[in-house]
């Protein structure tokens, strides 16, 4: 709730500010299932327990999903003030465009490589906690490129029922 509240506050100038706060948590809760799952399958093969360091793993990567969805919809709020023509989905293509150099550098560069090292050559204790964060953190990357930009892109251009949309097969 203070993620659709923080996000409704910040893109206030930007018309539907609301929907960017609601696809920033739709994309965030896919990075939830990820950690969860990912925590599921350690527990059943390594024994894999959730607890305070667990708990830190995933609030991290909520935090560092967020912040992640946060760069790339400002962008897009920059980008619509500047080209107002351009279509949304154009747009929001154009923006990731921008942002994506950034996100994987980011993520490769300064996060990914020290968790990857934490988890091959850290102890037993910080493997786990490194395993979670390496891949909750590739997801959030992910989640904010291709999960909450395109969700966005198809609440503004009322897709939504063109893309849940089952039509019956067409004959040849």
């Amino acid at each position: 709730l203070a993620v659709i509240l923080y996000i409704t506050l910040a893109f206030r100038g930007i018309p539907h500010a609301f929907r960017y706060g609601i696809c920033a948590i739709a994309a965030m809760l896919h990075d939830i299932l990820i950690v969860l799952s990912i925590t599921a399958i350690g527990g059943q093969l390594f024994g894999w327990q959730v607890d305070s360091l667990y708990l830190t793993a995933l609030l991290t990567v909520i935090g560092f999903s967020t912040q992640d969805k946060i760069v790339v919809f400002d962008r897009i709020r920059e980008n619509s003030a500047v080209l107002r023509k351009l279509p949304f989905e154009k747009l929001v293509n154009h923006s990731i465009v921008q942002t994506l150099q950034r996100s994987i550098n980011t993520q490769l560069m300064t996060v990914e490589f020290m968790l990857l090292s934490l988890a091959l050559f850290g102890g037993i204790t910080l493997r786990e906690f490194a395993v979670i964060l390496l891949i909750g953190l590739a997801s959030g990357t992910y989640s904010s490129i291709f999960i909450a930009a395109p969700l966005l892109v198809i609440w503004e251009n009322k897709e939504w029922r063109t893309w849940f949309h089952r039509g019956t097969p067409q004959a040849a």
